[in-house]
């Protein structure tokens, strides 16, 4: 439950957080084949109205495939590569065997220099700093999603754990090659950088990071800065307390600070989380004050089911109703 930060474990949630549902196809000579995939759907209703009804449906939350493959280089070298596809798996898709390419991307991992990975993949500022507060499957989460300023095209680099103390550097790059000039932003090349460091030391885990919110990549141009602390009460419950911070642009608006607190306990099977975030916004007159809720439920280690709620308050700064949202479902890992 508490995320130590080894390189071992950060090299492990690059490759897939799910590691031991993941099946072992091929392993031979320092070459090896993982598989892992998940089937999951539920039931959902309520959240924002905006005109539009916010009734139950049946729907897929977040059906995938991965492979991930390495190759044993040197006693201390390895390479690695992932590809990640996500599905709809509550209804006939004719269209598509798959809907998105959520990850694609390779590297090379050293437990003496560190791991260097290049293509698509998730936001290091989201998984290292922020991250602590994504424990839901669907909503709840008012951080840094794994999407900022990331997934294509991008350079990162991770040092090993020195002491208890890691580091990262990332970067993504915003071509105009190809595009007709009329079509083209006036910017140019643009390459948006984040990075961050963190410090474990026995049940407590601090981290500090930044990332470039450009408007290519759905920013406002300011620059995001968020940091973290969790700190592992015992060996069931952890505690969690974060702030993120975007200065206001003078043409896009955008600006705002959130605070998050909250915590997760774990006895058995279950595990239950539960978090509080005031938001305050740039040029509104009113803060948003959310909370979310979840409790989870492993049936086995390949089977879980889950109930979560969550009132995101988009009433007080929205000119629309926003009833809680809630969803039910289930999981089977393989």
């Amino acid at each position: 439950m508490f995320k130590k930060t080894t390189l071992a474990l950060a090299v492990s949630g690059l490759l897939g957080a799910s590691a031991a549902q993941a099946a072992m196809v091929y392993d031979q000579d320092g070459t090896t084949l993982d598989l892992y995939g998940r089937i999951a759907m539920g039931i959902e209703g309520g959240g924002a109205k905006d005109g539009v009804d916010n009734g139950e449906e049946f729907r897929n939350f977040g059906s995938r495939l991965r492979v991930t493959a390495g190759h044993q280089i040197t006693s201390d070298l390895r390479a690695f590569a992932r590809v990640e596809w996500r599905f709809t798996g509550d209804e006939r898709n004719q269209a598509s065997g798959f809907d998105e390419v959520r990850n694609s991307y390779i590297g090379l991992d050293s437990e003496q220099f560190g791991t260097f990975t290049a293509g698509n993949f998730d936001s290091f500022y989201d998984g290292e700093v922020m991250g602590v507060f994504d424990v839901y499957v669907e909503r709840g989460y008012e951080f840094a999603g794994g999407g900022l300023q990331a997934r294509g095209d991008s350079l990162a680099y991770m040092t090993p754990d020195m002491n208890g103390f890691q580091a990262f550097v990332a970067a993504k790059h915003f071509s105009e090659r190809g595009v007709d000039i009329a079509a083209q932003s006036g910017e140019g090349s643009v390459i948006a950088t984040q990075g961050g460091v963190s410090y474990a030391t026995g049940p407590l885990r601090l981290a500090l990071g930044y990332v470039e919110d450009t408007v290519r990549g759905g920013g406002n141009g300011e620059t995001r800065v968020g940091t973290t602390a969790e700190y592992a009460i015992n060996d069931a419950f952890s505690a969690r307390l974060g702030y993120e911070t975007r200065g206001d642009s003078d043409t896009l608006g955008g600006g705002f600070d959130t605070v998050g607190l909250g915590g997760s306990f774990a006895t058995g099977a279950w595990t239950f989380h539960l978090d509080y975030y005031n938001i305050e916004l740039d040029n509104a007159s009113d803060s948003r004050d959310a909370w979310a809720a979840a409790a989870h439920y492993d049936l086995s280690n390949n089977f879980d089911v889950f109930v979560e709620l969550n009132d995101a308050n988009e009433d007080a700064v929205e000119s629309y109703e926003d009833d809680m949202y809630y969803a039910v479902g289930a999981r089977y890992h393989f």
